[in-house]
């Protein structure tokens, strides 16, 4: 018998550019491998249609996001409220699929479906602490306040639905955030789809550091910020930070050093290289929800991976990397790792990584078995 599953995802997932993405798209791709026949109802703000997605969905149905920041109406979360588009509904009621919600963000219309369909929520983050450290970071005071005002929204949103729903958690953290914080019931841990099968690092040794990640994001922003003023202003080691849309403030204080640059808006090849050739990928986080993709890309692509622990607890992936958790660690790790070659033992634990805790393949059938 055919096995049919309804996915909606909050953004159209492809192109696969960002860590966000990377999880729809090589989900997708591995469900269909695995013989799942997937019909796709994608949120977007353009409704561009992308013809990679045909190939492995039956059907595709893209839905306008709504762009009105009627962000309070009845206490439902932007995130979830700009989702509602009616048609939706009417094409998830056309049978009775297994239907994966992905995100809180798509989950407007959960109540509306029949209470003995299988229904799934994908957790992302949990969406209310990572809206928590969005404003605590945040600079500019309206959208400080946006932030403030939609993590309490999303907790008294998610709280509600978490009594009810259920769930497959990208952390083991967010796991525990649930279970404590909302009484969680039914609630999995389901790694990340990734979208790299095999380790390409290697012993070659490297001549610079490398912080890499979405520059936009004020908490990247931040901890780029943070590398530059705490740690390389006092070591004379090579610094690159490299990612999309860089600030004014962030280009002129990555240039105020002689041994310390920015790559601004690279390409996916120029990433990839600049991963592979850096000695230490040096990315500490201020948050510690959901899963940092960019230390995946790191550890299966680069060579040493510094870290705190905010940035890896509940992934798995403590064994892999090296940690510290203030700046004096941070430069006394970084001295040592940088006169250090990745040993060949390192790259052969790393095949871990790909071959069992982030396997694709292993994860859809993981996925198969708890639906049908």
């Amino acid at each position: 018998m055919d096995k049919h599953l309804h996915i909606v995802t909050h953004e159209v997932p492809w192109p696969a550019d960002h860590g966000g993405i990377f999880d729809l798209f090589y989900k997708i791709k591995s469900l269909h491998q695995v013989g799942i026949k997937i019909h796709l109802h994608c949120f977007s703000k353009f409704n561009t249609p992308q013809p990679i997605l045909n190939k492995y969905c039956e059907t595709v149905d893209y839905y306008q996001r709504k762009k009105s920041h009627s962000i309070f109406k009845f206490g439902t979360p932007f995130i979830v409220q700009s989702r509602n588009d009616v048609s939706l509904l009417r094409n998830l009621n056309k049978d009775n699929y297994p239907v994966l919600l992905e995100g809180i963000h798509c989950t407007f219309f959960y109540k509306k479906l029949n209470p003995q369909r299988k229904v799934f929520i994908r957790l992302h983050n949990a969406e209310c602490t990572y809206y928590k450290h969005l404003a605590k970071h945040e600079k500019n005071l309206l959208k400080k306040i946006y932030f403030h005002i939609e993590s309490m929204l999303l907790y008294r949103y998610e709280k509600k639905i978490a009594q009810k729903g259920t769930f497959w958690a990208v952390s083991k953290d967010d796991i525990d955030f649930y279970i404590n914080k909302f009484g969680t019931k039914q609630i999995k841990y389901l790694p990340v789809f990734i979208p790299w099968s095999t380790i390409k690092s290697n012993m070659v040794h490297g001549n610079y550091c490398l912080y890499h990640g979405n520059l936009s994001v004020n908490e990247n922003e931040k901890a780029a910020i943070w590398l530059l003023k705490e740690v390389f202003s006092k070591i004379n080691i090579p610094f690159v930070i490299a990612g999309k849309n860089p600030s004014i403030t962030l280009k002129k204080l990555a240039h105020s050093f002689t041994h310390t640059c920015i790559v601004e808006n690279p390409s996916e090849h120029e990433m990839e290289d600049l991963i592979k050739k850096a000695q230490i990928n040096i990315l500490p986080s201020f948050n510690k929800t959901g899963v940092k993709l960019k230390i995946l890309h790191a550890l299966t692509n680069g060579k040493h991976c510094l870290v705190n622990s905010r940035a890896i607890k509940g992934n798995d992936l403590e064994s892999y990397c090296h940690i510290a958790n203030d700046s004096a660690q941070f430069i006394k790790e970084t001295e040592r790792l940088f006169s250090i070659s990745l040993s060949e033992e390192e790259i052969d634990e790393r095949r871990n990584i790909v071959e069992n805790l982030f396997s694709n393949i292993e994860n859809a059938k993981q996925i198969n078995s708890w639906i049908y």
